[in-house]
């Protein structure tokens, strides 16, 4: 029987010391003070009331921390998350209104169960479907188009040439004394600092008054729980295949950190168990009436830096969160030029356009899909996650033509004794009637044709080879497939009179030839465990001149 903690992963908890108290409510508290006020900002984003930010950022994180498998991490709103949200949901609802609220609540619960379930059967897996190109052009392609949709509130553009002077100010200001703090004090509370200033500005110059867009009255109230609202079945469906995005991307966004946080700490990250508590944590958000959370990168490396040790500087941050709620009325008066700023500020960490040039540099193949994968979610704005799902099927596919068209070389002796492809590097074959091939992939369904077609055509070119001698080190799988074409390749080999010579063959691809019979030696198989042996045995058979052999060997 499995043990408690296993299934209450937070019993495994160091106990509080005094010690450990004092740092774990330190980190927690420099943590809240940058939380507060971005769970207003992106709450904002995703075009839900400003509230639910913080109901985002108190049961979620908790829940999150305390079954995950990755402590001292700050589960709660994220810009991407959020921009996924808003994407989906726009044109199927008002933002704010009761009906996108409702939405909201769903895509949570639909990317929490879905979460839940990878993580209880170990499916984490599944999340390489998205690789690194993809998520770069689409993260470049949404921070691009996140900033974009704030300027409007950062200016207070109001259409043609015309600006609110007064949301002009507070916005630019807002933005210029974080870009100012980030440079030179990035210790400092310059998020919670520049909100508090912005806020006794505006009180001071009566900014509401005047008409001025401001946060407004917040409920001072803790979260209740809720029962989502069902929605009708053809409006559900709608929210399928956005909510498995939101898991998807949600989790690669949490992963990074949690890699980051394993890695310092010396520790394995435990994915599955990290896919489960954020899975929980997005069905607590929909029970609190909120929206999807997922790990913020840039929280959780303040988190780190601040010390903390343990999950308990999580429960520290959602105390003073919590706290906050009861101080909401002092947010009366923030612009909402502010949050703009502050959502643009966290999102400029996104663009890296020499992204692209590293990968095109590393492949061209992989750089294009991450700069078509930025293109279409540019284009399919607001539904940007056609991009992700256009890089997947491109990502996708890259991957099965490199499968399904596998590097297959003729070798020769280079001077420092090693087999490489012989016409690269202009080398003599092995022997004049010897034709020695190597094959770097897996011998399955999908290279099997290609080989097979390979030896056939060189075979016809060459109808003076005796020895055919496969250098099977690179194989490190074979399937039925596999195995039924060397099988008829051995007897087109036999039928021609050349022996055939396998080199380095490893224990699995062996296994599975000979429960199928096809490594015996009177069927013209001959078997070599290193390739030095391999080359002894041809010279053996005066296939190989002496020298050559002896520098193999």
């Amino acid at each position: 029987m499995k043990p408690l903690s296993t299934w209450l992963p937070f019993l495994n908890w160091p106990k509080l010391t005094p010690e450990l108290f004092k740092s774990e409510v330190s980190a927690g508290f420099i943590v809240a003070l940058l939380m507060v006020p971005q769970s207003v900002a992106y709450a904002a984003l995703a075009g839900m009331p400003l509230v639910t930010g913080l109901y985002a950022a108190l049961l979620p994180a908790l829940v999150g921390v305390m079954w995950g498998g990755t402590l001292r991490l700050s589960t709660g709103p994220t810009a991407l998350t959020c921009v996924l949200i808003s994407a989906t949901l726009s044109g199927l609802a008002e933002p704010g209104s009761p009906l996108w609220v409702d939405m909201a609540i769903w895509l949570a619960l639909m990317a929490g169960c879905l979460q839940l379930l990878m993580g209880a059967f170990k499916n984490g897996w599944l999340l390489n479907l998205i690789s690194s190109p993809v998520m770069t052009g689409f993260t470049q392609a949404a921070g691009l188009l996140i900033i974009t949709s704030q300027l409007p509130a950062l200016t207070g553009w109001q259409g043609g040439t015309s600006f609110n002077v007064p949301e002009l100010a507070f916005g630019l200001g807002s933005l210029l004394l974080l870009l100012m703090a980030k440079q030179w004090a990035p210790r400092w509370p310059s998020i919670m600092l520049v909100v508090a200033i912005m806020g006794l500005l505006s009180y001071l110059f009566h900014f509401a008054d005047s008409g001025g867009a401001v946060i407004g009255a917040l409920p001072s109230d803790l979260p209740r729980l809720i029962v989502p609202t069902w929605l009708d079945g053809s409006v559900l469906a709608q929210l399928v295949g956005p909510a498995v995005l939101i898991a998807f991307v949600s989790f690669l966004e949490a992963a990074s950190s949690a890699k980051t946080a394993n890695q310092k700490a010396g520790t394995t990250w435990q994915d599955n168990q990290d896919l489960m508590g954020q899975g929980l944590a997005k069905i607590a958000s929909a029970f609190s009436g909120s929206f999807a959370t997922s790990i913020s990168f840039s929280r959780s490396a303040i988190a780190l830096e601040a010390g903390a040790k343990t999950g308990w500087s999580v429960v520290a941050t959602c105390a003073f969160v919590g706290l906050s709620l009861f101080a909401a009325p002092a947010l009366f008066h923030v612009p909402r030029a502010v949050l703009a700023a502050i959502v643009i500020l966290a999102v400029s960490s996104l663009l890296k356009p020499m992204a692209f040039v590293k990968l095109w540099q590393i492949s061209r193949v992989e750089a294009t899909t991450s700069l078509l994968t930025f293109g279409i979610t540019l284009l399919s704005a607001p539904r940007i996650y056609w991009g992700v799902l256009a890089g997947v099927l491109m990502g996708l596919s890259h991957f099965l033509h490199t499968h399904l068209h596998p590097r297959i070389i003729e070798v020769g002796l280079h001077d420092d004794g090693s087999l490489r492809d012989r016409h690269l590097w202009h080398l003599p074959p092995l022997a004049s009637d010897v034709f020695a091939v190597r094959m770097d992939a897996e011998l399955d369904f999908a290279a099997a044709s290609s080989f097979e077609k390979y030896l056939t055509e060189h075979l016809r070119e060459l109808p003076h080879i005796q020895h055919v001698c496969l250098f099977a080190q690179p194989i490190n799988r074979i399937d039925a497939t596999g195995v039924e074409t060397l099988q008829q390749l051995r007897k087109q080999l036999g039928s021609r009179g050349i022996q055939l010579h396998i080199s380095g063959i490893k224990l699995p691809v062996e296994k599975a030839l000979r429960l199928a019979g096809e490594l015996k030696s009177e069927d013209g198989v001959h078997l070599y465990r290193t390739d030095a042996e391999a080359l002894v045995a041809l010279r053996s058979l005066q296939a190989l001149p002496n020298d050559i052999a002896g520098m193999a060997i």
